[in-house]
């Protein structure tokens, strides 16, 4: 499962005597780490690739020659499902690994051929398998559940047949299926514009820092935009926000593309709006998102603090959107690779040594992709494939802010080693619903760790800005993301244009809401209401909540396991590796968590509160 970049999450204090007991130095590999992947678990060269390509293209009419026979027998059924799970796994490896070495120099032609080449595969793959879901549904739950009950090799298809079912009012005529599935490549085309357009084609300017020249590109932007100097961080987003306002009306077609896209199939498939049809594909209530926004909405006034205690700690007179990423407290020190691996080792060590160990054999798998390139594109992911080690796509620049995301991306990759090693391949890949707690997760306890080593009241101050700014950036901006994912949904739904112009006037209201901009916490200037089109993840429509929603479960389960509540950290590994075998929600609700109540996320905004009376009480000490 791809991760796309994002602002990486939280960090959370917990009692100094949990950090001190794991704090003695963890062993890592003795060899250094790699920072470029090795492909060859997926294929030995790219010629590998295109065969196997071609391979699985000239199987597609074998697959196709399947319809009709699922309903014969038990065994039928099994033996069709079988074959069509191994296809699905060859198309998988395809995928991921077009789309991975793209990521690498997305300038590189033959990548992007090779991209275009998986994006023609993709709509002709799953052409060819519309028809199996409508057949499902057609046997009907009473056949279907005797056909399991006499066939054992039924068992790992049953979440899927389930699924199925459920979703038969939704589904199509097996035609219609095969036309929206061709489409495919056309459909997402629109993203693949603003992948090109962001990453490839953007002549992003330079400025010059100490007497540097810097190129504020997507890379550079997250890590300058950290400077200490005022003058310096405003010239960043001006140069950053200036470049991308240039665009405002190609990514105001691509997005708008994207959202009426969106909204027109969920007319199709008789969903009530485009946020149902999401929610609903995954069986999570759309009671979820909703109260995470209102509850979101209620907290404001802590987000506000936040705010007024940046400008007292960096002594400004007035609060401007530049003005929220430098650290409050400046730290100078440096992590390598191999230092980030080792304090991710050191703080994942309250999950056991099981855990410990197959992270220690999965890094040593050389399946990671560390450094910043030219053309290489932004962020983190981590993706995986059934029988492979995970891969990790990284940018580590040597910060903080570096270790955390390499905790994060690591947190996936162990969710995905977990759930490959616990399923078979049908229930292995999870819900993205669930996909961000084990990353973030991660983070909660790479800031426990730091923060019971932390020994000055400086390097505590500093820990604790960090959380504070993991907060922000993961609950309260990524809910924002998801409420202008619902404003754009419900204009396009009215019949609203949506250009780029009003793309940014429905994003300005929003950021001069969170922000309190009419109460005078923070200043929105209208440049960087162009901040909506360098968000990636609004192609993937209601995606960016379940940041937001992972983070509150993520510190829910930690501190449980941190307190040491008995069986705490046997649940959330058995959630981790439950895979998809569980609906997502229900999963969270088997592990004592109810993400459609209002107390998770109230519970968040209170830890927030404790962190600032924590720091204020060390600001006014002697």
């Amino acid at each position: 499962m791809k991760h796309l970049p994002l602002a990486r999450t939280l960090a959370m204090p917990l009692a100094l005597s949990l950090a001190l007991a794991f704090s003695s130095p963890v062993a890592v590999q003795a060899e250094p780490l790699s920072t470029t992947w090795n492909l060859s678990p997926l294929y030995a060269s790219a010629a590998d690739w295109e065969a196997a390509r071609k391979a699985l293209l000239a199987d597609l009419p074998k697959l196709a020659a399947l319809k009709g026979t699922l309903g014969k027998s038990a065994k039928s059924l099994r033996s069709g499902l079988d074959t069509l799970s191994a296809a699905n796994l060859r198309f998988d490896r395809l995928r991921v690994y077009a789309s991975m070495v793209q990521s690498t120099d997305n300038r590189d032609a033959a990548n992007q051929e090779r991209s275009n080449l998986a994006g023609q595969l993709d709509g002709e793959f799953h052409s060819a398998l519309a028809w199996v879901e409508p057949e499902i549904q057609s046997l009907g739950a009473a056949k279907v559940a005797a056909f399991i009950k006499a066939e054992p090799g039924l068992k790992k298809h049953a979440e899927h047949l389930r699924n199925s079912l459920r979703q038969a009012q939704h589904t199509l005529s097996a035609e219609t299926e095969a036309v929206i599935a061709a489409l495919g490549p056309v459909r997402s085309a629109t993203g693949d514009v603003r992948t090109l357009l962001f990453n490839a084609d953007t002549k992003w300017p330079e400025i010059t820092v100490a007497g540097k020249p810097e190129r504020v590109d997507d890379t550079r932007y997250g890590l300058l935009r950290q400077n200490p100097d005022r003058a310096v961080r405003k010239q960043v987003f001006d140069a950053f926000f200036g470049a991308i306002g240039q665009y405002e009306n190609t990514y105001g077609v691509t997005l708008g593309n994207v959202v009426q896209d969106d909204t027109t199939l969920a007319k199709l498939r008789r969903y009530p709006s485009a946020v149902a049809m999401s929610l609903g594909a995954e069986e999570i209530p759309e009671a979820v998102y909703r109260t995470l926004v209102a509850e979101v909405r209620q907290g404001l006034p802590t987000l506000h603090r936040y705010f007024k205690l940046r400008q007292k700690m960096l002594g400004l007179p007035d609060l401007h959107y530049y003005d929220i990423y430098p650290a409050l407290v400046t730290q100078t020190k440096t992590y390598s690779l191999d230092d980030a691996a080792a304090l991710t080792l050191a703080a994942t060590r309250p999950l056991g040594d099981d855990y410990q160990a197959l992270l220690q054999t999965t890094l040593k798998a050389n399946t990671m992709h560390a450094l910043p390139a030219p053309g290489k594109s932004g962020g983190a992911y981590q993706d995986g494939v059934y029988g492979a080690p995970p891969f990790v796509f990284l940018n580590h620049q040597g910060e903080f802010d570096s270790v955390s995301t390499f905790a994060h991306e690591w947190g996936h990759a162990m969710h995905t080693a977990l759930a490959n090693r616990a399923q078979p391949y049908e229930t292995a890949g999870y819900s993205l619903f669930v996909a961000e707690i084990a990353s973030t997760a991660n983070e909660v306890l790479l800031s426990q760790y730091i923060q019971g080593q932390a020994q000055t009241k400086a390097d505590k101050l500093f820990q604790l800005g960090y959380a504070l700014e993991r907060l922000r950036g993961t609950f309260f901006r990524q809910a924002m993301f998801g409420e202008f994912e619902l404003n754009t949904h419900d204009a396009a739904a009215k019949g609203e244009a949506l250009n780029g112009k009003r793309m940014t006037e429905i994003y300005c209201k929003l950021l001069k809401d969170y922000h309190g901009d009419a109460a005078g916490v923070m200043k929105i200037d209208p440049l960087y209401c162009q901040e909506w089109a360098f968000i990636p993840h609004f192609y993937r429509p209601f995606y960016v909540y379940q940041y937001a929603t992972s983070i509150t479960a993520a510190l829910h389960f930690a501190e449980e396991i941190a307190a040491g509540k008995p069986g705490a950290r046997e649940n959330y590994l058995k959630l981790l590796a439950s895979g998809g075998s569980v609906a997502p929600y229900q999963a969270l609700k088997n592990a004592g968590l109810d993400m459609a109540s209002p107390a998770p996320y109230r519970a968040l905004v209170q830890r927030m509160d404790r962190i600032m009376d924590e720091m204020e009480a060390l600001l006014a000490a002697k």
